[in-house]
């Protein structure tokens, strides 16, 4: 046995081995390494700025998956690993994870729609899938949410897509619906007097279209008036509480009752 050919070849083998496995990792660093500057350029190109914020932040998550795949196949491909192999067993690992992860795939979808139907926006105040909150971002397959009482809240993108969207801030106007209660022995055109005078003196009340305010219902102890006001959306909740609050306080200054609930009971002997 030639033990001085089997060394050499040997040494040849690990020459070679070693030098593609140095490669690889080289290839891996720079790759790395260009990825994340990639990122960073995505996030924080002038160009990008220009684009809706949500469909920036799912091109670069989309854009580092991409990069990663294709950097994966490179390495393999340094390493010596078949291509054509590779791709064929890549694609049946892609079949496998894909039935194992269709909620994901579903979400991946969901991104997709919201980014082309555009039901909200980045910054948008939302209620869908039984969560309120403002729009932070959009990922590929997740939407997060930043609550009123500051929680932060992560709704895949499939649910949000095959649930009703209520979108709080995608027009200029809201009106605040009010209900108030007066006695029913409190003339009915002075509490509507009464009303509509707070409602006349609240600065951020819009005088069009024009305040609304009515007898709506006999309640079982008072007289129910509604007031529909509209304002702009950033003074929603402004109006919603100085009204609520004035109106008290008139009907204080205007005798007006506000009953508590009460039952009549009537006993036959």
């Amino acid at each position: 046995m030639d033990w001085s050919a089997i060394g050499s070849f040997l040494l040849n083998l690990a020459t070679s081995l070693g030098l593609k496995l140095l490669e690889a990792i080289i290839i891996l660093v720079v790759g790395l390494k260009l990825i994340g500057w990639l990122k960073k350029f995505l996030k924080n190109s002038p160009k990008l700025n220009k684009l809706d914020s949500g469909l920036r932040s799912f091109l670069v998550s989309f854009s580092s998956i991409v990069l990663y795949v294709l950097l994966i196949i490179t390495i393999a491909m340094i390493l010596g690993v078949p291509v054509t192999s590779f791709i064929t067993i890549l694609a049946s690992c892609g079949v496998a994870v894909g039935l194992a992860l269709q909620g994901s795939l579903s979400n991946f979808a969901g991104g997709i729609m919201i980014l082309l139907f555009k039901p909200f926006k980045v910054g948008d105040f939302i209620e869908a899938a039984g969560e309120t909150g403002t729009v932070t971002e959009i990922t590929v397959v997740y939407t997060v949410l930043l609550t009123p009482d500051n929680k932060r809240i992560t709704v895949p993108n499939g649910t949000l897509t095959n649930s009703v969207i209520e979108n709080y801030s995608a027009e200029d106007l809201r009106r605040v619906d009010l209900t108030f209660t007066a006695a029913y022995d409190c003339d009915v055109e002075k509490v509507k007097a009464v009303i509509e005078q707070v409602i006349a003196v609240q600065p951020q009340a819009l005088k069009e279209p024009a305040p609304f305010v009515r007898l709506s219902k006999h309640g079982d102890s008072a007289l129910e008036y509604v007031a529909r006001v509209w304002c702009k959306n950033a003074d929603y909740w402004t109006v919603h509480f100085d009204i609520t609050e004035n109106v008290k306080k008139a009907f204080d200054d205007n005798n007006i009752a506000i009953p508590f609930p009460q039952m009549d009971v009537h006993i036959d002997k």
